[in-house]
């Protein structure tokens, strides 16, 4: 029987949604075990959050000072060493992801999955390529610890109600000397994450500047939205490219997405595929984007936009 040992992601003392995706995902290979470890310099309201997620059976815990900021180089020795006895060891495939876990499949000697979306098997998994134009069954050895990121976008978050013990422990492992945290550089923001939003309003190259960039955070906010834009916004300079969506930037899944003044290039779409329902609003009938929209609006946005936003 599989046995799964699942890294959670935080930050300032809250977990993140990708980690409730990540456990559903190891919830598909039915396993013996599903154990959620939280490595942290204080991981006690980590690890209370984690010991709630259905199917959890054990919270691990890990306190070290060394772990007050999330570093691969810092992490992996130590996931490495709690990976001993797993059949599995996943991650969420978001920047955190996918930036340890290939440090802990180096140090395990074996290869890193990627991008899991559906399980065929223990073993057999099925993730995009191509920018997910096509789908490809990836069969890992039997014989060795999986270690796999997991896409987030193709899975809901595990219910809550479960009671999992929380367990401390010690890991032996000789952290690195040579990486340090130096600091943190990041936006900071009242609407919600991008990554784990329900809904999200993003705006393209035809928004036409910075200064028009307001007219797309001002229906976010009536919708209670998290904004994003495309790479061609974020390359002509209208927002930051931390607001990204599509294969260069988060891949997200939220139950609305607003797609504004962008045209739908595939590297766009890629990040999006998943959403639940699609709404587009364009001059251009004929862009991209309305072939994958569910609700598409033909039309002038500044115009658009401000009569949307006075109806809701």
């Amino acid at each position: 029987m599989s046995k799964v040992l699942v890294i959670a992601e935080h930050l300032d003392g809250k977990l993140n949604a990708a980690t409730a995706k990540t456990v559903s995902a190891a919830q598909a290979l039915s396993p013996e075990s599903i154990d959620v470890a939280v490595l942290a310099a204080d991981p006690a309201a980590v690890a209370a959050e984690a010991s709630q997620i259905a199917g959890v059976t054990k919270v691990l815990t890990v306190a070290n000072a060394a772990n007050d900021h999330a570093l691969a180089q810092v992490l992996a020795p130590q996931v490495a060493k709690l990976a001993a006895g797993y059949s599995h060891v996943f991650g969420p495939s978001t920047t955190f992801g996918k930036d340890l876990m290939p440090c802990v499949a180096a140090l395990l000697g074996v290869n890193q999955v990627s991008d899991l979306m559906t399980m065929e098997g223990p073993y057999t998994f099925k993730r995009p390529i191509y920018a997910g134009n096509a789908i490809i069954t990836v069969e890992a050895p039997a014989d060795q610890t999986v270690v796999a990121t997991v896409r987030t976008a193709s899975w809901p978050e595990a219910d809550k109600g479960g009671n999992a013990p929380v367990e401390a422990v010690s890991v032996e492992a000789t952290l690195p000397g040579h990486t340090r945290f130096v600091g943190l550089a990041a936006g900071k923001s009242d609407r919600p994450d991008l990554q784990s939003a329900k809904r999200v309003v993003s705006g393209g190259r035809g928004v036409g500047s910075l200064e028009n960039f307001a007219i797309i955070y001002a229906l976010a906010d009536k919708l209670g939205a998290a904004v994003g834009a495309s790479r061609a916004a974020v390359d002509a300079g209208y927002c930051p490219n931390e607001m990204q969506v599509g294969q260069t930037g988060k891949i997200i899944a939220p139950e609305l997405y607003v797609a504004v003044g962008i045209s739908g290039a595939i590297q766009h779409l890629t990040g999006i595929k998943d959403a639940g329902t699609i709404v587009a609003i364009n001059k251009d009938a004929e862009a991209p984007i309305f072939e994958v929209a569910d609700i598409g609006l033909v039309g002038d946005l500044f115009k658009l936009l401000p009569e949307l936003e006075a109806a809701l």
